[in-house]
Formats: C-alpha cells, sequence, structure tokens
C-alpha cells in the first residue's frame, strides 16, 4: 500500500512470519501454545520463588526480575501476531507501532543488563563469600534491579522517538511480525543516517557493555573454582553458575545476530527468524532451564506441589456413605 509524500500514515501493516495463509491457523495454534507455555513458565517462577521463604536470596530475587522482564518482552509482541495469524485485516495504530516498539527496545535493554546483575551476583557469592550478606545487601539487590529498568526503559523511549520522528511515505507495510526497528527504517523516505547509527551505537554499547561485565565476573567464577581443592566442591560451585551461563548464551547468541549490521532486504528477512528465538524460545526455555537445574527451585517445587495436594486431602469432605 504505497503512500505518497502527502498521506500522513496513521496505521501500519504487519506481514508477520509468512503470506501462505494455508499456514496461518497451524502457526496459530503453535505460537499460542509456546505463549501460553511461556506464561505460566514465568509465572509459576514468580510465584514460587514468593511462596518459598527458602528462595528469598539474592539470586532467586534477579531470577523473578528476569521471569518477569520475559514475561512482559514475550507479551509485548505475541498478543497483536496471535490475533494477526486469523485476521484478514493485519494492522496496527501508528500509537500502537510506537508502544510495542518502545516497550519491546526497553525490556530488551533491561533483560542485557538484568543478566549482568545476575553474573555479578554469583561472583560475589562465589569469590567472596564470607561478605556475601553485606556486599549483596537489600538496598544492593534493589538498585542492581531497579538500574536495568531505568537505563533500559530511558534508551529504548530515545530509540523509540528517534524511529518514529522519522517521515513514513513510502508504505506503511512492515515486513515483520512486530513494529521492530530495521523495517520502520525501511519504510522511510527521510535521512535515517541518525537513527541507523544510533540503533548500531546503542546496540554495539549496551551487547558489548553487558557482554563485558558477565564474561569478567565469569572469568573471576573459573579462576577461583579452579582454586578449591575439592571436586565436589567445585561441581557445586559450577552447577551455581550452570544455568545463568545457558541463559545467557542463548540470549546473546542469537542477538549478535540482529541490529549490530545496517538495515537491508536480507537481513530483514533474516530478523525475523533470528526475533522468533529471543522472543519466544528464550523466554520459554529460560523457566525450564533454572527449574530443571537448580535443586532449590526443584525441592520448592515438591514441597508446594505437596502442601497442596495435603491441602486437597483435608478439605475434601467425608464419605457419607455408611458401612453395611
Amino acid at each position: 500500500m504505497p503512500h505518497t509524500n502527502s498521506t500522513k500514515i496513521t496505521e501500519f501493516i504487519l506481514l508477520g512470519l509468512t503470506d501462505r495463509p494455508e499456514l496461518q491457523p497451524l502457526l496459530f495454534v503453535l505460537f499460542l501454545f509456546i505463549y501460553l507455555v511461556t506464561v505460566l513458565g514465568n509465572m509459576g517462577l514468580m510465584a514460587l520463588i514468593r511462596l518459598d521463604s527458602r528462595l528469598h536470596k539474592p539470586m532467586y530475587f534477579f531470577l523473578s526480575n528476569l521471569a518477569f522482564v520475559d514475561l512482559c518482552y514475550t507479551s509485548t509482541a505475541t498478543p497483536q501476531m496471535l490475533t494477526n495469524f486469523l485476521s484478514e485485516k493485519k494492522t496496527i495504530s501508528f500509537i500502537g507501532c510506537f508502544i510495542q516498539c518502545y516497550l519491546f527496545i526497553a525490556l530488551l535493554l533491561t533483560e542485557f543488563y538484568m543478566l549482568a546483575a545476575m553474573a555479578y551476583d554469583r561472583y560475589v557469592a562465589i569469590c567472596n563469600p564470607l561478605r556475601y550478606s553485606v556486599k549483596m545487601s537489600r538496598r544492593v539487590c534493589i538498585c542492581l534491579a531497579m538500574c536495568p529498568y531505568i537505563y533500559g526503559f530511558s534508551d529504548g523511549l530515545f530509540q523509540a522517538i528517534l524511529t518514529f520522528s522519522m517521515t513514513f511515505c513510502k508504505s506503511n507495510v512492515i515486513n515483520h511480525f512486530y513494529c521492530a526497528d530495521p523495517p520502520l527504517i525501511k519504510l522511510s523516505c527521510s535521512d535515517t543516517y541518525k537513527k541507523e547509527h544510533a540503533m548500531l551505537i546503542s546496540a554495539g554499547f549496551n551487547l558489548s557493555n553487558s557482554l563485558t561485565i558477565i564474561l569478567v565476573s565469569y572469568a573471576f567464577i573459573i579462576a577461583a573454582i579452579l582454586r578449591i581443592k575439592s571436586a565436589e566442591g567445585r561441581r557445586k560451585a559450577f552447577s551455581t553458575c550452570g544455568s545463568h551461563m545457558m541463559a545467557v548464551t542463548l540470549f546473546y547468541g542469537t542477538l549478535f545476530c540482529m541490529y549490530v549490521r545496517p538495515p537491508t532486504d536480507k537481513t530483514v528477512e533474516e530478523s525475523k527468524i533470528i526475533a522468533v528465538f529471543y522472543t519466544f524460545v528464550s523466554p520459554l526455555l529460560n523457566p525450564l532451564i533454572y527449574s530443571l537445574r537448580n535443586k532449590d527451585v526443584k525441592q520448592a517445587l515438591k514441597t508446594i506441589l505437596r502442601q497442596n495436594v495435603i491441602r486437597t486431602a483435608l478439605m475434601r469432605p467425608p464419605s457419607n456413605k455408611l458401612h453395611q
């Protein structure tokens, strides 16, 4: 749907993952299932950490925040995407597109630094265990958790304003399943130099900065673990970091391919596939990674389930049948 310079765009059309109509119902069922499992997994993890007092530790405080961020940013794109699978009119308003773009960038940046805060927490726990309770006090933990939100939503707003201050006149068709920066830049008929470079600088800085914090933390962690004489001690130390390392690898592995390159027709097509991984796969797998590899979480889950079974049995009314 081409537009002239005099036409003001009030809505955008999202092409989605595919233009093949026969695949839309199948994709709807698939992504609805993934979304429901993601919501249940992350909400369940947050509830479990809140309900079990043994999980009231800095490590799980950051994990509950990570689950919250995952839940929010997968919910930013999924409802609109699911609606479009079953709708002929695959449109989103200009304001709705701005909000979606803003929240997606903000939550993505928040996750960068939440993972970095979790790496720092593991560094203090393993490299300085005697002062862990002092260095990771409640006040410090709240500060480390709030900073990613403040920075992420500030930089996200700046990036979104830069994007939507451009003039869109070529078309209102976005070749993506959500309002992403690269395809929006392709639609602009104004000078995109500032936006492209701001996006590349922001992506490069935040990816490298947060990843540097994580890698430096793990360099000290590995050095400290190797100094442990006991094989059992080394195994326990590694097990406390294993889940976080898997989550970091999954998340950063896909993102490096996404934003640190100029938008072209080919990269926009590729970015849709990459976006599926960090929008759906990472939030889906994170609760499973932390649940299946963490003894404390598994024990807390067993305790909660056992308590619910006992409570249900006690609340069951007695049988009124008379013995013959």
